[in-house]
Parts: C-alpha cells; sequence; structure tokens
C-alpha cells in the first residue's frame, strides 16, 4: 500500500497542467492528413432536399437575397 495522498483537481495549479501536457505530447503524434479526393459530380445521386430546408436556405440573405 503506497502513502500518498491524491490530490484533489482543483488543488493542481495551471503551470503544472501544462508541464504534464507537453510532456505527454510526444506520445500524441498525429498522423499526416490527406487531402480529401473529390468526387465527380456524376456520382452524386440520390440527395434530397426536404420542401422546409430549401425554404429556409432560400430565406437566408447569405444566399442570394
Amino acid at each position: 500500500m503506497s502513502n500518498h495522498i491524491a490530490t484533489r483537481e482543483s488543488e493542481i495549479s495551471l503551470a503544472e497542467l501544462r508541464g504534464d501536457c507537453a510532456r505527454m505530447a510526444p506520445h500524441w503524434a498525429a498522423r499526416p492528413k490527406s487531402a480529401p479526393v473529390p468526387v465527380a459530380p456524376s456520382r452524386i445521386h440520390g440527395v434530397t432536399v426536404p420542401a422546409a430546408s430549401a425554404r429556409l436556405v432560400d430565406a437566408m440573405s447569405d444566399y442570394g437575397d
């Protein structure tokens, strides 16, 4: 049995938290992002938009009002 008493989260300072994150960063290396492959418009089919959604977008000034 350990005599160590865990500290409450509220007792951990921001500096300690940032230090912990900096030490863990090398363990969480992200994969390089690849660009998405464009899809030809001829392959996009079967998409339906409900009339209420079309009216909502049509009523927005950002979309050619």
